[in-house]
């Protein structure tokens, strides 16, 4: 689930806050739905790590919540962050399929991950 369950609706109304999404991002969110975690198999919106997006005509901005869970194993460190940017090449190449031109990628402290 999102942040507070903001995209957790697979219709144009948000069940966590009643409102409708706008449009262009219930379209970008359904885009997203395709980009599957490579370790679990889940789409990443329905995973959790969908944090926010924006969208301003054929640009977006996409925000996700990609803690790494075992900071001491360094091996494991380098699988998340293998994982990682395998999820951010996808996403990038989702959204340039459906016609996007920018896509930046932020982490949850809004740190630019990967741009295309």
């Amino acid at each position: 689930m999102g942040l507070f369950g903001l995209f957790k609706s697979r219709g144009s109304r948000n069940e966590a806050t009643g409102k409708r999404l706008p449009p262009e991002v219930q379209s970008v969110v359904e885009v997203l739905r395709s980009v599957k975690d490579p370790e679990t198999g889940l789409n990443i919106v329905d995973e959790g790590l969908l944090y926010g997006l924006t969208v301003e005509g054929k640009n977006v901005d996409v925000f996700f919540l990609m803690a790494r869970s075992t900071p001491e194993c360094h091996f494991c460190q380098m699988l998340a962050i293998n994982v990682q940017n395998r999820i951010l090449r996808d996403v990038i190449s989702a959204l340039k399929s459906a016609g996007f031109e920018k896509i930046r990628a932020y982490n949850e402290l809004g740190l630019l991950l990967a741009e295309g």
